[in-house]
Parts: structure tokens; C-alpha cells; sequence
């Protein structure tokens, strides 16, 4: 090992000067190299966005296992089924409690711009609290009141003069299909892309709200456990006691994978994304072996001197993959630079949960390696053609 770091210290850096000759052509390979990462941070942060903001509620949800209609698709668009699943299910040992839950898709009015927009409505039972969310558990007795609602402070849109009121303590009025509601609290979760934001009311408010919804018709049905169980055993269990003709079963782990796996598979926006990783990463070969194959171009009388006086093909191969390791550090660095500020640009803009992480930062390094290597291997084709013969 000690033989091994000698030898690389002894080594001439022949990739590096060769790069740094030509500063011009250098600078422009880090731009194609850092523009290439931009491209694959910002498809993959988007990608993990989508992914995050349609599950802030499912991670919020105080339940252990989760009941869904057949037909239901993704929480902004839910089946129904009959309540009367929630009471069979209390028959089911190790089973705590069993509530329903209501939601649906709104366009409401801005209160401060008056125009329409697309919200998310849950309601639930307020005696009994159905998120793991501090702000909406202390205000559950607000909801009680008739046409009383708490709104997501996180959405998308204008709302600082409405947020300013509810800081305060003062109430906002504004119109959900022709009805006027009062906004009397808020609590913080976010947009997503199926919605602008959400509201939280009392399953009452919600069936006066939607007159036509029967209260025996019920969206997602919350299981609690008692202490001591385990949510896939019960889960087992229920699928075996309740009729599966209409509804499914799932643990709280498996509605979140539920809905990542709608986004995912069902939708054109997973694949847009993926397609967009690609491309960034098929750009960046693209760009790296111009750079590289100009480069050896330009220095092949050089490399056919090194096999003339003995270097053989592995060190001047080792040379050129040199080259592609120093694109790939040195232009990963502004790539990421650039990508973080634009996260926090979309994410101040959208209030989507978009931020630098480690181990996406990891994944876009170890992309950005294999381009470069693999667009160096296509451009050492020529320099293990290089004969000396032919040269002079």
C-alpha cells in the first residue's frame, strides 16, 4: 500500500496539465459537466418533492392500519366504502378503535385574491384526533363549530394577509362551492401536486359542505391498535374477517408505498422525471467525450511518443481517465452549488419540500463518475490506436 501511494506521488499529473493548458476549453467542459448535474439534481429533487408532499399527510396519520375503497387510486382520489366495514373491524382482536375519515377535492376562493383554487378537504371525528400534527390537535374543539375550518398556512398561493389574521387570533371568511365558511386556525403541512393545500374540519362541517355525501359512505377508515400488536398481523387479520369486494386493507407503511406507487406508475410524472435524469446523464457523456476526444486529438503525436520510448497502453489509458475523474470532481462542485440555490428558489416559490440531501448529492457524484468514465473509455479507443509509424 505505502509501494502504491509512492508511486501515485512520483506520478506526473499528465491529465491535469493537460486539461489546465487550454483554459478556455477547460472551463467549458466544467460548464457541460456542472450543467449535466444541475439537470440530474433538479429532475431527481423534483421527483423526491412529488413523492414527499403526496405522503405528508398518509406519514401524519395517527393510525397502524388504513382502510381504502377498491377503486381508490391516491389520496385525492378515493373510493368509497361503507362505514359498516369500521364496525366489523372492531370485532377483530387487537383492534383499539375504528374512525372514519372524509375527503375531497375543492376549488375554493382565495380570501385575499378572490380567485379559485384547489384544496383538499379532510374531515374527521374532532373528539378523537386523527393526526400526529400538534397545531391541528389543539384546535380540535374549533372545528366543532358549524362551517368552521383550519387552513394549511403551508399552501401554495398568496394567503399573508389571511395568515396575518389567523396569527392574531382573528377569523377569515371566504366561499367552498357557493357556501360561506369561516377559517377560525391553521396548522402547517404543504402542497403537493394534486393540490394547492389542504383544510381540516369536523366530519359534519364535511357532510354539510358536500350535501350529497352520505355519512355511511366513508373515504379512508382509521384502525388504532392496542398496545402489543403488530399492524401486519392485524392487517392479516382483517383481511381475512372483513369482505375484500370493497375495500382494501393496508398498514400505515403500505398506504404511504400505496400512494408512491400511484405517482410512480400511474401518472406521466414519474416517467417524466426518470426520462429527465437520463437525459441529463446522456448530455453529460456527450459533453465529457467532445472534451475528451478534442483533447486527445490535439496531443496524439504525444501519446504515440510515450509508446515509442516503451509507456504502454494502460498508462496512457489511465492518463484519459484521469481527465474524466477531474471533469467529474471539479464540475460536480458548481453543479451542486447551482442546484442547492435552485432548490431553494422552487421551494419558496411552490412550498414544496425540495432540499439538498446527502444522500442525493451521493447519487448524483457516483452518475457523474460513470458518465465521465464511460465517455473516457469510448475516447481511449484512439489513443490505443496511436502508432508511432504513422506519426512521424
Amino acid at each position: 500500500m505505502i509501494g502504491l501511494i509512492n508511486q501515485i506521488q512520483r506520478r506526473t499529473p499528465l491529465g491535469w496539465l493537460q486539461l489546465s493548458k487550454e483554459r478556455s476549453r477547460f472551463l467549458v467542459a466544467l460548464s457541460g459537466v456542472a450543467f449535466a448535474d444541475v439537470l440530474m439534481f433538479m429532475q431527481l429533487g423534483f421527483q423526491d418533492a412529488l413523492y414527499k408532499s403526496a405522503t405528508r399527510l398518509h406519514e401524519d396519520l395517527q393510525a397502524d392500519v388504513v382502510i381504502v375503497g377498491k377503486q381508490a387510486r391516491n389520496l385525492s382520489d378515493m373510493s368509497t366504502f361503507t362505514r359498516r366495514r369500521l364496525f366489523q373491524a372492531m370485532d377483530v382482536e387487537g383492534v383499539k378503535s375504528a374512525e372514519a375519515m372524509y375527503v375531497n377535492n375543492i376549488t375554493w376562493k382565495n380570501p385575499e385574491t378572490r380567485k379559485e383554487t384547489g384544496m383538499l378537504v379532510v374531515g374527521f371525528n374532532p373528539d378523537k384526533s386523527a393526526f400526529n400534527i400538534p397545531e391541528v390537535n389543539r384546535q380540535l374543539n374549533v372545528m366543532k363549530l358549524p362551517d368552521t375550518y383550519l387552513f394549511d398556512g403551508a399552501s401554495r398561493g398568496d394567503y399573508k394577509q389571511a395568515i396575518a389574521q389567523l396569527q392574531i387570533g382573528k377569523s377569515v371568511k371566504t366561499e367552498i362551492e357557493r357556501r360561506t365558511i369561516t377559517i377560525a386556525g391553521m396548522f402547517k403541512v404543504g402542497a403537493s401536486f394534486a393540490a394547492d393545500g389542504s383544510l381540516f374540519t369536523s366530519d359534519q362541517n364535511f357532510l354539510r359542505l358536500f350535501g350529497k355525501r352520505d355519512a355511511g359512505s366513508v373515504s379512508i377508515g382509521l384502525i388504532q391498535l392496542q398496545p402489543g400488536y403488530e399492524p401486519e398481523k392485524v392487517a392479516a387479520s382483517l383481511k381475512q374477517y372483513l369482505p375484500q369486494d370493497d375495500i382494501k386493507v393496508l398498514t400505515k407503511a403500505e398506504f404511504i408505498a400505496f400512494e408512491k406507487d400511484y405517482w410512480q406508475k400511474n401518472t406521466a410524472i414519474g416517467f417524466i422525471f426518470t426520462l429527465g435524469v437520463t437525459m441529463g446523464f446522456l448530455v453529460g457523456i456527450i459533453i465529457v467525450y467532445q472534451v475528451l476526444s478534442t483533447d486527445v486529438n490535439a496531443h496524439m503525436k504525444e501519446y504515440a511518443t510515450f509508446k515509442a520510448i516503451g509507456y504502454n497502453n494502460a498508462y496512457l489509458l489511465g492518463v484519459v481517465f484521469e481527465e474524466a475523474l477531474i471533469l467529474a470532481i471539479l464540475g460536480f462542485i458548481p453543479g451542486a452549488a447551482v442546484s442547492t440555490g435552485l432548490y431553494a428558489l422552487t421551494r419558496n416559490a411552490t412550498n414544496l419540500p425540495l432540499f439538498m440531501t446527502v444522500a442525493r448529492a451521493i447519487q448524483v457524484l457516483i452518475l457523474t463518475f460513470i458518465m465521465c468514465i464511460i465517455s473516457g473509455a469510448v475516447a481511449t479507443r484512439k489513443v490505443q490506436s496511436a502508432d508511432p509509424a504513422d506519426m512521424f
